[in-house]
């Protein structure tokens, strides 16, 4: 699949680079490692006593489900989903044969997890097919893409384990398969793994993201899931428009 706007970040990069810019343009002041322990009535007080007043509130509180208005985010419909990924060293272009691999890589195996994909009348057979092969794809959800980063490294990835499977311990197992199945469409030249790490997030099971209004001019946005990093932007432009009634 090819798109005209495909755009490629480092996240380490850009995440930086956005907070950068939104103090140096805009004047906005960050508070970092500052937990916030209660929103109430337009007052936002921290762990460590802070408090601020504002006439508009948005709590993003990512994977935390439990500190901020627990008792909306537990009806919410809201999973956690844990995944597990990795990069490789650099490669040798002149080893690759001169190739270098610059379109994002997905396998069919995607196919069974993105929603987008639910109205293909032979996605069944697909679905068949994986769970009658390996079913522990399945009972791990892994599905297995690549993209290559500036300085010539892969990321590679992803499995996903929900709620009560959630383990601080990651699987070898799931690194494993996650690599096989990636060596069965990709070439590369050196599959040493550089480094290894998961993620947590909030996802819903149908919404592109969960919103509530527990309290006026109180904004609770959690849950764009593994699809975050793409629509955030986009998520934020329309939310803001149509709090602000533009």
């Amino acid at each position: 699949m090819w798109s005209p706007t495909e755009l490629r970040v480092v996240p380490r990069v850009a995440a930086a680079s956005v907070a950068a810019w939104l103090e140096s343009a805009h004047g906005i002041t960050r508070h970092l490692a500052t937990p916030i322990a209660e929103v109430d009535m337009g007052s936002i007080r921290a762990a460590d006593g802070l408090e601020w007043q504002a006439e508009r509130i948005i709590v993003c509180s990512g994977s935390d489900l439990k500190t901020l208005f627990p008792d909306v985010l537990a009806s919410s419909g809201l999973r956690l989903c844990k995944l597990q990924m990795l990069r490789t060293v650099a490669q040798d272009a002149a080893a690759q044969g001169g190739v270098q691999q610059d379109a994002h890589i997905a396998s069919g195996l995607t196919l069974r997890l993105y929603t987008s994909f639910g109205h293909c009348p032979s996605l069944q057979k697909v679905k068949q097919r994986v769970a009658a092969e390996n079913p522990l794809l399945d009972r791990y959800g892994i599905h297995v893409m690549a993209t290559r980063s500036d300085n010539g490294e892969f990321i590679l990835g992803d499995s996903h384990e929900y709620d009560d499977e959630i383990s601080p311990f990651d699987k070898a197992e799931i690194d494993e398969m996650i690599l096989a199945e990636l060596q069965k469409i990709i070439q590369l030249h050196d599959w040493t793994i550089k480094e290894r790490w998961h993620g947590v997030y909030a996802k819903h099971a149908s919404l592109p993201i969960f919103e509530a209004e527990p309290q006026p001019n109180l904004h609770v946005c959690v849950g764009p899931g593994g699809a975050g990093m793409t629509m955030s932007f986009g998520l934020a432009d329309r939310s803001w428009n149509r709090w602000t009634g533009k």
